[in-house]
């Protein structure tokens, strides 16, 4: 098993910002402050958060606010919740909440909940378990999460739990793991795991867990790189995460290193990506690998910067 290149992957990870013609960079514009966060937050795992401009990075986030209160995914582009979410995020990095209004934001949240508790992901109304967890992850940081229905919310979230254990993306979805993260993080945030069959959840999710090590996001699928997170967090916050071997996905993750450039990718052999980068920095993080800031499995955030949300004065 080789070791983690934590040098080059600081360095891939900065270039990418720096590349604003490459095909990476435009591909991603509509989706640069989800990119932001992904990077970020490898960035601080890392270590390596000092290296950055804060007030550039302050700067641009606050031009990607919508009058709404809500924030797009880059400048002058529409707002949507998942872009709120990464915006609150990378802010809680640098401990720069104090530069929003804390009120807009939660009020374009408030906003996009639905009368049976479910939350849309923008005006266009798309609803998705993602949504439910977005919301509730974002205004539980930015300490209103009594000004929604948590309650509805919350039963929401378990009418979308299938026999199988597992959760979709609406009622009656195809369970994902991704989907499961969402759910079960959202179910922890608002310390509802009692809801969930965890035995049933933890077998579905364990049996992820393909030959070369990886996890896979559905039966029958391919391992990918970033499962290491959806998967393995969920593990852990219904505390099944012995049920895997963590050995042999420590390896899957590091096998799909590029060594020489630096940056993750989906599978061995594969080009990188920030994306892939960071889900596999923090699924080492939370495998515990040595060299690495431990993350929180639920806010999917750096443990001392959740710790400073909730325990600062």
């Amino acid at each position: 098993m080789g070791d983690l290149a934590a040098e080059k992957h600081v360095r891939y990870i900065l270039s990418v910002e720096k590349k604003k013609d490459s095909f990476e960079s435009v591909v991603m514009e509509h989706l640069r402050m989800n990119g932001a966060y992904w990077g970020l937050t490898a960035l601080d795992i890392l270590g390596k958060l000092h290296v950055v401009d804060v007030d550039e990075v302050v700067s641009w986030i606050i031009s990607c606010q919508h009058e709404s209160g809500g924030f797009g995914g880059n400048v002058e582009h529409d707002p949507h919740i998942l872009y709120t979410l990464s915006a609150v995020q990378v802010l809680a990095l640098f401990n720069k909440l104090d530069v929003i209004d804390v009120d807009r934001v939660t009020g374009y949240i408030v906003s996009l909940q639905n009368e049976d508790g479910s939350f849309s992901g923008d005006i266009w109304g798309e609803v998705d378990t993602r949504f439910s967890y977005i919301a509730i992850c974002c205004l539980s940081i930015l300490r209103r999460l009594d000004r929604i229905n948590v309650e509805k919310a919350v039963k929401y979230i378990i009418s979308c739990k299938n026999m199988d254990g597992g959760f979709g993306c609406t009622p009656g979805g195809e369970s994902h793991a991704g989907q499961i993260f969402c759910c079960v993080g959202a179910l922890a945030i608002t310390g509802s795991l009692d809801l969930i069959d965890k035995d049933l959840l933890g077998w579905w999710l364990c049996e992820r867990q393909v030959k070369s090590g990886g996890l896979n996001g559905r039966p029958e699928k391919d391992p990918d790189v970033c499962y290491s997170w959806w998967v393995l967090s969920s593990l852990i916050m219904i505390d099944r995460v012995h049920w895997i071997s963590k050995e042999k996905l420590i390896k899957f993750i590091l096998d799909c290193q590029d060594t020489e450039n630096g940056g993750i990718s989906d599978r061995p052999d594969d080009a990188v990506d920030v994306f892939h980068t960071y889900f596999g920095v923090a699924g080492l993080s939370l495998l515990e690998y040595p060299g690495l800031k431990p993350i929180d499995p639920a806010y999917a955030l750096p443990v001392d910067v959740v710790n400073q949300i909730f325990f600062s004065k």
